[in-house]
């Protein structure tokens, strides 16, 4: 397959010689965590000191985005791309025959080892990792229907009450050699990832080590110490909320959606919000127990650390709580690489994708990419070879019911089957919640738009007419 360039301004990798030790790579993927999720990336009411220290030391990039997905689990579209390098629509259908990220390391001599969600097939799993012992394979925790339509009079879920399961779980499928106990997952994860790193770094072979969280996907639960950080009466309800969102997207009462009641109230928001804050707080300090384990294990100055999110999440935007839609809280995420050769503190403004990473660890390593592999390296960004540029532009795309195009400043969404379109102009509003599409200085813009939006469509096989 002939490799495709989707941002205009991403320069061709240059070709570098293979390091004479090859890095290792410590990555590490939550759920659900939205771009401005961390406070060093804009999230001013979250602590996360952990993520901070790494922007600090590291690369961040302000702009990345994921492209869509063909199902409600978004999650298992993002890793699809994430593991195979694929765009989304190849990826939906030949992932399963295609060279993937920890096969491609693991056949140039890296230990490979997962530890916590995948959400991807089984065949997957053991084509790419040596080491797939701690791994939660997908879906959805168990969690009763308390979890749901809250605040709920009578409703008396907790989220630090370990009782009500979801991601309170038992230890011993995870980690057969402790006694079983019943911990959180972000807790089980970071304990199984220190205790693999320990284990990596005594062999002399280069390693990726993989982390899946599911923080802070719902049910968003976190000890009382982290909930009680964020009362939910001192949480600010964001510029964009919505009783309800304007018109039906296409999947307007899917699963995510009916975490809270409808029409959506202040206190729902404040809610959830503050829910998210405390298990965003919680998942940070279990990366930073991680960070910790890696400088112990002596494996640090040659280890790049990658931190990124599968996608993002409205928590009560547009009165929205999922991720299906096209907004900026739902598609645009985190990314941060720090390691060998990166300069401190460095701010990428460059739109890219988060399924970039398999492309760029194969450069950062010297490892040819596979020629299936779509998503171009930002190797050049993290050394400063490359430059953003006013003409770039990411698609995005859920299933049949919305697609979008967005640059620097402006984004169009459009409904194909609610036969609805929105246009922003984020400069002005970056909060996205003035659609300007029908005031005609804007036609012009509009136009262009959709044709941009059109050719996308076009180099990515993308059949849906709008």
């Amino acid at each position: 397959m002939r490799r495709r360039t989707f941002l205009a301004s991403t320069a061709a990798a240059a070709v570098h010689a293979a390091p004479a030790t090859k890095p290792n790579f410590l990555f590490l993927i939550a759920d659900d965590l939205t771009f401005n999720g961390i406070q060093a990336m804009g999230g001013h009411e979250v602590a996360t000191p952990n993520l901070d220290r790494l922007i600090a030391r590291g690369c961040s990039f302000s702009h990345c985005f994921h492209q869509g997905s063909w199902t409600g689990a978004v999650c298992v579209a993002s890793r699809s791309m994430l593991n195979s390098g694929l765009t989304a629509f190849r990826a939906q259908k030949q992932f399963e025959t295609t060279p993937l990220w920890g096969q491609t390391l693991r056949d140039a001599g890296y230990k490979t080892t997962i530890v916590g969600k995948w959400h991807l097939s089984k065949g997957a799993l053991e084509r790419s990792f040596d080491d797939h012992e701690a791994v939660f394979m997908g879906g959805m925790y168990e969690s009763g229907p308390e979890a749901y339509n809250r605040p709920a009079p009578g409703n008396t879920w907790t989220p630090w009450d370990t009782s009500l399961k979801g991601q309170w779980l038992h230890t011993q499928p995870f980690r057969k050699n402790q006694p079983d106990t019943i911990q959180h997952s972000a807790q089980i994860w970071a304990d199984t990832a220190a205790e693999r790193l320990r284990d990596l770094a005594a062999k002399p072979d280069p390693f990726l080590l993989y982390v899946g969280f599911t923080s802070p996907h719902d049910p968003r639960q976190a000890p009382k110490e982290f909930v009680d950080r964020y009362p939910a009466d001192k949480v600010v309800v964001p510029a964009n909320y919505l009783p309800e969102h304007p018109f039906d997207q296409g999947d307007a009462k899917v699963r995510d959606e009916v975490l809270a009641p409808f029409p959506r109230t202040p206190e729902a928001v404040q809610l959830h919000r503050s829910e998210y804050y405390a298990h965003v707080t919680y998942l940070d300090h279990q990366v930073g127990r991680i960070l910790d384990a890696l400088e112990a294990s002596g494996k640090a100055a040659n280890t790049y650390v990658i931190f990124t999110a599968d996608h993002g999440l409205a928590v009560g935007q547009h009165g929205l709580m999922g991720k299906q839609n096209m907004y900026d809280h739902s598609t645009r995420i985190p990314l941060i690489i720090a390691g060998p050769g990166i300069k401190a503190n460095r701010r990428v403004e460059a739109m890219v994708y988060q399924h970039s990473v398999f492309a760029t660890t194969c450069e950062l390593a010297g490892i040819p990419i596979p020629k299936t592999v779509e998503f171009p390296s930002l190797a050049p960004h993290l050394r400063a070879t490359a430059r953003a540029s006013k003409n770039e532009s990411v698609f995005c795309w859920y299933r049949d019911f919305q697609r979008s195009v967005r640059t620097r400043d402006h984004k169009l969404i459009v409904y194909p089957q609610a036969k609805r379109t929105q246009l922003f102009d984020l400069k002005k509003d970056p909060a996205e919640t003035n659609d300007v599409s029908a005031e005609p200085r804007y036609a012009a813009l509009k136009a262009s738009l959709t044709g941009l939006l059109k050719q996308h469509q076009k180099d990515l096989a993308d059949s849906l007419a709008i």
